[in-house]
């Protein structure tokens, strides 16, 4: 009966040990994407708007509300940032028409080859849309600037979620940085006008 507790004792010992040998994963926090560190363009117009007209399905294959930063709400915040009214009457109003990323399903390889074989699984296509109107006093809209841009990137199959989540931030932070560059030209070739 003695042996039987000792046995009984070692066995708890060795679970607690086990349980105390377990790891958490940090989950990293990830910054909101801004871009109050780049100039302001000051348009000559008594407000800005930002409007978002782009609603996520928020089920597959569309994956970016699994995103750690919104995709949508980073590039509201281009004509928050960006943008500075410094005129008496008229409207500049920033319209995100389009903010998705599909998940698709790649092929693999299969068999012995696949065994051994790390394989992409998966492709993220990305695409941010969005309009500058500028508006006058009566709701006319008298110019209009626009940019579409697009980045698609492959992950393989044994990737960690903390691991897909930096490539996701990654692949916001690109799609932005290409939006802010291709917005801006915009704006100057078509509303040079406006522009003080």
């Amino acid at each position: 009966m003695n042996r039987l507790f000792r046995l009984a004792g070692c066995i708890a010992f060795g679970a607690l040990l086990l349980a105390g040998c377990e790891t958490t994963v940090q989950k990293p926090a990830y910054p909101q994407i801004s871009f109050a560190h780049l100039p302001q363009i000051p348009l000559n117009v008594a407000r800005v708007e930002v409007e978002n007209r782009y609603a996520s399905p928020a089920s597959a294959p569309n994956v970016e509300h699994l995103f750690p930063v919104s995709p949508s709400a980073s590039a509201l915040n281009w004509g928050r940032d960006r943008l500075k009214p410094a005129g008496a009457s008229g409207v500049a109003r920033v319209v995100l028409k389009r903010a998705s990323v599909v998940e698709v399903p790649l092929q693999r390889s299969t068999g012995l080859k696949g065994a051994f074989t790390t394989d992409q699984s998966e492709r993220y296509d990305a695409v941010m849309e969005m309009s500058v109107e500028m508006l006058d006093e009566s709701g006319s809209v008298r110019a209009t600037a626009e940019a579409t841009t697009k980045r698609s990137r492959t992950v393989p199959e044994n990737l960690s979620i903390n691991e897909r989540e930096k490539i996701w931030f990654e692949m916001t932070e690109n799609l932005l940085s290409d939006l802010n560059t291709a917005l801006e030209s915009q704006l100057r070739e078509h509303m040079g006008a406006w522009i003080k």
